[in-house]
């Protein structure tokens, strides 16, 4: 495994932060593991910053082969590490080591993917109208782009991950700011890809990593003026706070944020019906993967009061009762997860309002709607049960319901009237219709759509995970009567 120091990535340079230290911590036991990881204080990231900014047209003019060889490299890179990766994911995350082999194949498969996508001329939607004007059109990347590191995702999510993916193949510098939960597994990252940088020839300043506690840095790293858009996953005071700084500056800029959703569940009557137990058992399973840490996590069930619905929530009751607590991904994560079991625990109906095990918990629709505390995500495996009095109630609440990543509907053929009702609904509240699925697992390829309508994104147009995650960091410049040797 490459050796872990503590130091940031300036572009080429390693670079030790001067604004006192911390260390990664084993996310079982809470001790300090590894280097100590010396903070920035501010100078790392605006050398950063600059360093971007003095790449970019060289690297948006190299060919896009060479950046889809650049890609390649660093899944190379990552992929051959993988059993370091393992080591460290379990240790900073408590995820199994499972998931983290799969997550890296995931990271390594989209940087794959978007290398692929270069492969083909139609990522620049070039365009040629003739006549008077004769127009060309083209997309050309925006400028250096800030990714922020998600707690849940190390790898997919994080360094290399999507944002950082897209955002390079687009043409787009990198400057990243790591998160503190996985200081050891997000600086291996970066090693890879500086190392892939330096072997196939990218410019200097291609991609930097700075660490920084609290909340300066990242500040510091949206307001910087090189900057041209913003990549985050996490809560969402922190995406409304970047989104703050970016509108506050004197040229504003996007920030794609993926921030709250609750992914609701429609069991609709006959449906549920059918086979109440099933129903039970798959969703509990979809509901405790990852310890519900999940963007996806299938946070809110609504079902019409009738047939199957006594019979679901017993069999639920069962299921979690066998489920013990889980270790989150950082106590952090643990503290709130707790306390808003603990807020609700009056309404409990399924598994332990305690510690970091699942639960579940029932209202009304006239109880959802009159209480903002049901309405709010929480992040981890824990669910809200909502029962409407009849088909109208279900539709009108999905109609009450904030934009969401996803919306699943579990339906048998009797139930497609009901369905057809909901779906121009979802349509415009979600991002991603799912049909007698469940949300956790997202896809990486060119159909998937990983976003939605606020607050679940702060831009509903987008998404950050599949080969459309390039448009973000793309604009439409066009042509008009250039002669053919000045054409790009």
């Amino acid at each position: 495994m490459t050796e872990l120091t503590g130091a940031m990535f300036i572009g080429f340079k390693r670079v030790h932060g001067t604004a006192g230290s911390e260390h990664s911590r084993d996310a079982s036991t809470g001790a300090p593991i590894g280097p100590a990881y010396g903070m920035d204080d501010g100078s790392a990231t605006d050398a950063a910053t600059r360093l971007a900014a003095d790449a970019f047209d060289a690297y948006r003019s190299r060919p896009a082969a060479d950046r889809a060889a650049f890609l390649r490299a660093i899944a190379d890179r990552l992929a051959a590490q993988e059993d370091a990766f393992a080591a460290l994911v379990v240790a900073e995350t408590a995820l199994p080591e499972a998931r983290a082999r799969g997550e890296l194949a995931r990271t390594t498969g989209q940087l794959r993917l978007f290398a692929a996508l270069l492969d083909e001329p139609g990522w620049e939607d070039r365009r040629h109208v003739p006549g008077s004007p004769d127009l060309h059109a083209r997309r050309i990347p925006l400028g250096p782009v800030a990714v922020f590191g998600a707690s849940n995702f190390p790898l997919a999510f994080s360094v290399a991950g999507g944002d950082t993916a897209s955002a390079l193949a687009a043409g787009c510098p990198v400057v990243v700011k790591a998160h503190p939960a996985h200081l050891q597994t997000g600086e291996l990252a970066a090693a890879c890809v500086a190392a892939a940088a330096a072997e196939t020839g990218m410019p200097d300043g291609t991609f930097s990593l700075v660490y920084g506690a609290g909340n300066e840095i990242g500040t510091r790293l949206v307001a910087a003026p090189p900057i041209a858009a913003v990549g985050f996953t996490g809560s969402r005071a922190g995406g409304l706070a970047l989104m703050a700084v970016a509108q506050a500056r004197p040229v504003p800029i996007p920030v794609y944020a993926e921030m709250s959703s609750v992914n609701p569940v429609f069991l609709l009557p006959e449906r549920l019906a059918a086979g109440p137990a099933q129903l039970a058992e798959a969703f509990v399973a979809s509901l405790t993967a990852g310890a519900g840490q999940f963007c996806t996590n299938p946070g809110l069930l609504l079902a019409v009061d009738g047939p199957g619905l006594a019979e679901f929530r017993t069999a639920l009751a069962a299921l979690l009762d066998e489920r013990p607590p889980a270790t989150m991904l950082t106590p952090a994560i643990g503290a709130a997860y707790s306390r808003a079991l603990r807020a609700r625990a009056d309404r409990l109906i399924a598994g332990a309002a305690d510690a970091c095990t699942p639960a579940v918990f029932a209202a009304t629709a006239a109880q959802f709607g009159r209480d903002p505390l049901l309405r709010e995500e929480v992040f981890g495996a824990a669910s809200l049960l909502v029962t409407c009095a009849d088909a109208d109630e279900l539709v009108a609440l999905a109609e009450s319901l904030e934009g969401q990543l996803t919306a699943t509907l579990h339906a048998e053929p009797a139930d497609h009237p009901l369905a057809r009702r909901l779906l121009p609904v979802l349509e415009r509240r979600a991002g991603r219709i799912i049909y007698n699925g469940w949300p956790t697992g997202v896809e990486v390829n060119a159909a998937m759509v990983h976003g939605g309508p606020f607050p679940a994104t702060s831009d509903g147009r987008s998404t950050s995970v599949g080969t459309m995650a390039i448009e973000r960091f793309l604009r439409p410049v066009a042509y008009q009567d250039l002669p053919p040797d000045l054409l790009p």
